[in-house]
Formats: structure tokens, C-alpha cells, sequence
């Protein structure tokens, strides 16, 4: 059997796969998507964390399900900053992006409409887990160019030393493990 890391998130438990990130160094894998349950808890205990916003932006693609349960509870519109730019968006913007996660650089891309949508209101980024936060620096970054207010930076968990920071709203802090 596996290795797993059990932890409970949003009053809920669960049990994480360990996956090695190096021959030092593995992480807990979390994985929401499927787990229903655990979407809406989290979503609801995160949005009881936030200050007042006008949209959640958040990065393609673990996210979105969480994003999409913040925007039902809460009324508020999600926009997702793409991987790929797509032949629908309209002036798209982009930045680069290096993260613990991801083999290689990629690009965030905003359709530029969602960009006018967003410009000059209250923003929430959120991810699944915030680790080194580059991916999260890369959507504020991306966000910045439509000259939003970022009110909060969130996510269910916030891995490593991740979980030291105070710019950041989560739920549970999520350990790497050192062999």
C-alpha cells in the first residue's frame, strides 16, 4: 500500500498520498478534484475567512472546483487564468511561470475581456495549495496589469514554509517531508 499523510481540512479527514517531489524532499498530494464534500466545506470556510471581494480569479486547473463552490455560495463571478491561450479570447495577456508542481515554464493567459471585467475591483486570487508561491505571484502579476485591488490571497492549504507567511489566507498547513 501506499504512503499517505492523513490531515483533517475544513473539519474534514482525509488521507493525502505522499509523492516524492526529490530524493530529499516528497509532498502530500491534494487532489480535490471529485471530492465534493470537501469543496463545499472548504469553500465555505475560506469565504468565512475573506474580507469583502467582486470576483475570484484563480489558475487553471485543480482550483477551478473550489473556485466554482466560492462563486455559488457566494454570488460573486470566478474568472480562470488559462494555461493555453484559446481562440476565443480576446486580446489575451500573459505572464511566465516556474512552479514546485511543474516540470517546465508555462504562461498564465487572461482573456483580456475578463481582464476589463476585473479592472479596478476588489480581487481574490485563490489556488488549491499556495508552496513556493510562484504560481500565485505569476496571477498577481497577470492580474495587476487590469490595475485591481487584491484583497486577499487564498487557498486550502498552504504547504512548507508557505504556511509562515501573513499575506496569505488557508485553511490547514500541509508539511513537506524530509526522508
Amino acid at each position: 500500500m501506499s504512503e499517505t499523510y492523513k490531515m483533517k481540512i475544513a473539519g474534514l479527514e482525509r488521507e493525502l498520498p505522499v509523492c516524492p517531489l526529490n530524493e530529499n524532499v516528497s509532498i502530500a498530494g491534494f487532489i480535490i478534484f471529485g471530492d465534493v464534500e470537501l469543496t463545499v466545506a472548504a469553500a465555505a470556510e475560506l469565504l468565512k475567512k475573506l474580507p469583502e471581494f467582486d470576483y475570484i480569479v484563480t489558475p487553471e486547473a485543480k482550483s477551478i472546483p473550489l473556485a466554482y463552490e466560492m462563486s455559488r455560495q457566494s454570488g460573486k463571478k470566478y474568472f480562470v487564468v488559462r494555461k493555453k491561450e484559446k481562440l476565443y479570447m480576446q486580446n489575451p495577456v500573459s505572464v511566465s511561470v516556474k512552479s514546485i508542481t511543474t516540470a517546465t515554464e508555462q504562461k498564465l493567459i487572461l482573456d483580456g475581456a475578463d481582464g476589463e471585467q476585473i479592472r479596478g475591483k476588489k480581487i481574490v486570487i485563490l489556488d488549491d495549495v499556495i508552496s513556493t508561491g510562484k504560481s500565485l505571484e505569476s496571477v498577481e502579476e497577470l492580474v495587476n496589469k487590469f490595475d485591481v485591488d487584491i484583497v486577499a490571497k487564498a487557498a486550502v492549504l498552504a504547504e512548507g514554509d508557505a504556511a509562515d507567511r501573513t499575506d496569505i489566507v488557508f485553511l490547514e498547513k500541509l508539511p513537506l517531508i524530509f526522508k
